[in-house]
């Protein structure tokens, strides 16, 4: 399943069902019907970024912890596997504030 999240100000966002599941939980939108199908008001924009940033922040934090923990057991480290967080949910974000500045809602599932 993949996720397209709408809007009438930017292109859509397309994320696999995974990466867009993982988005909604972290901002709140993670019950059973806004799984699949949902919108998000310009009000509530604000506090999905600030939810958004503060995941990455951790996500970050935690890499770094990684890093420190396998350099200081003299392990090289390989670069993180996968995608971050960061890189999955800055054009969200990205989409968000433009959405929020023109007052205009995103919906998915529709």
């Amino acid at each position: 399943m993949l996720y397209k999240f709408k809007s009438k100000v930017t292109g859509d966002l397309i994320m696999l069902e995974p990466n867009g599941r993982q988005i909604l939980q972290l901002i709140g939108k993670d019950d059973p019907t806004s799984a699949h199908k949902g919108i998000l008001l310009p009000a509530d924009m604000p506090a999905a970024i600030a939810a958004l940033e503060h995941a990455i922040a951790q996500d970050d934090a935690a890499q770094q912890q990684h890093l420190q923990e396998a350099q200081a057991a003299g392990k090289t480290q390989s670069p993180a596997d996968g995608v971050a967080l960061r890189q999955r949910a800055l054009p969200f974000i990205e989409m968000l504030q433009r959405c929020q500045k023109a007052d205009k809602e995103v919906v998915w599932g529709v």
